[in-house]
């Protein structure tokens, strides 16, 4: 749920490490792994393939856990994938977004 930002409050105090691994063992279908130390919560993924969009919901994700993204739809120049989740300890969205 989007909410506006307060410009008093306080930003967060330290960064946060991107909890996900992107192993391209078959061309056109990356492994995204959970290789962050808690588990994720309502994970959602975001397919650009150009053409067309697709959404997938993979729900909760935990430490070691892979899911796999189909990108064979693509233009040849790849696909732009956008990664969606809740961390259990602040209850914050938080977006990642790569390109194959």
């Amino acid at each position: 749920m989007l909410r506006a930002i307060d410009p008093d409050e306080p930003r967060p105090t330290s960064a946060y490490r991107v909890p996900w691994r992107i192993d391209q063992v078959y061309e056109r279908h990356p492994l995204i792994i959970n290789v962050g130390p808690a588990a994720v919560d309502f994970v959602r993924v975001f397919v650009d393939l150009g053409r067309r969009s697709t959404t997938e919901e993979w729900g909760q994700m935990l430490p070691g856990d892979t899911a796999e993204v189909c990108l064979c739809d693509a233009d040849p120049a790849g696909g732009l994938v956008t990664i969606a989740w809740f961390r259990p300890e602040d209850g914050v969205e938080y977006l990642w977004r790569f390109a194959m």
